[in-house]
Formats: C-alpha cells, structure tokens, sequence
C-alpha cells in the first residue's frame, strides 16, 4: 500500500466525498486483483488465483459498504431539505 493509500485509510471521514474516494479506492483494489487472479489463472497457478480472487471480493465488498453509507447518507440530507421545504 503507497502512502496515499494510508493516508486515505487513516482519516476520518466527515463528507460524502469521503465515502465516494473509499469507495472508488476499494472498487480499484477489487479490479486489480482480479486482474492479478486471470493472470494467476493463465499462468495454473490455483493458489494465487484464488488468494487474488480472496481479496478482490474482500474489497468488493469493502466498496459496496462505502457506497451504500454515502447513498444512505446522501438520501439523510434529501430528507433534511424535504423538511425545510416542507415548513414554509
């Protein structure tokens, strides 16, 4: 993991825009690793194919979690404004 990427992992997160970056980091790391999992596939090797494949779908959902909390939180701001409009 590079320093961006540690920085990325050791902030809080406070905006929507936090969620969406984590969210587009773990889709990437789920992408690279199935790529390295074919590699490992066309190559016969079964081990590495399936420790790639392993992370790939850990990240995967990783993203999808991220993804879901900035729809979920996104949806919670909607609501706000709905109620603000509401009043008037």
């Amino acid at each position: 993991m590079n320093t961006a990427d540690t920085t990325i992992l050791e902030e809080e997160f406070e905006t929507l825009g936090d969620h969406h970056r984590m969210a587009a980091h773990h889709f990437a790391a789920a992408a690279k690793f199935h790529l390295l999992a074919a590699t490992a596939d066309d190559d016969g090797d079964d081990e590495a194919c399936e420790r790639n494949a392993h992370k790939a779908y850990r990240h995967q959902l990783n993203a999808v979690q991220y993804a879901e909390i900035a729809v979920m939180d996104s949806e919670s701001l909607d609501d706000e404004d709905t109620l603000e409009v509401s009043a008037d």
